[in-house]
């Protein structure tokens, strides 16, 4: 792949950019959508890259899903305007409500909301893990018409122990990451 390629992350502690391949321009965004959002436009401006890459960690929703995953498909878990609109979807915008990936099989569901509890709107939605990001970055790519890959590592489970489990893990995903930007590249 001989692309420009921008890495969105929200935190140093997922990713040392000291450790990327040279020629890799690496942004952390900060946790949430409007950090993410504002990081991602911040890096289409400034590097005009041809593909943005997310990384970073989340939340599983299944006791199956672990390690690494390579995300397809991404929806909005906190727009909550009924009954203008169904739950993940923004009233009166044209704008998609769900995001895909060239690449992927797992779903994941973005909120400015740590995920500690059982969510049933999120397995009627067959959402495999939860982030914080991933929807913005996603949506600044689409409206600028680039393709955008996402890899997530899976901390935890999405339940009460999520704080403590994100907290041990939250650097394991690193060295499955570059593995796999070694591939694309």
């Amino acid at each position: 792949m001989s692309n420009k390629i921008v890495i969105v992350t929200a935190l140093a502690l997922e990713l040392d950019a000291k450790k990327l391949p040279p020629g890799i321009s690496l942004v952390y965004s900060g946790v949430g959508k409007i950090n993410a959002t504002i990081a991602t436009m911040r890096a289409i401006s400034d590097e005009s890259p041809d593909l943005i890459i997310n990384f970073g960690t989340a939340g599983g929703l299944r006791p199956e899903i672990h390690g690494m995953l390579d995300i397809h498909r991404v929806v909005q878990r906190d727009i909550l305007a009924e009954p203008l609109s169904p739950r993940g979807r923004v009233p009166f915008c044209e704008r998609p409500h769900e995001y895909f990936s060239t690449q992927g099989q797992f779903s994941c569901a973005s909120g400015d909301s740590f995920v500690t509890s059982h969510d049933p709107w999120l397995h009627e939605q067959k959402i495999d893990v939860v982030d914080m990001e991933l929807f913005a970055i996603a949506a600044v790519a689409h409206e600028h018409k680039l393709p955008w890959l996402a890899y997530k590592y899976v901390t935890d489970q999405a339940n009460e122990e999520s704080g403590k489990e994100w907290s041990d893990k939250v650097n394991h995903g690193e060295e499955l990451f570059l593995e796999k930007l070694s591939s694309l590249i």
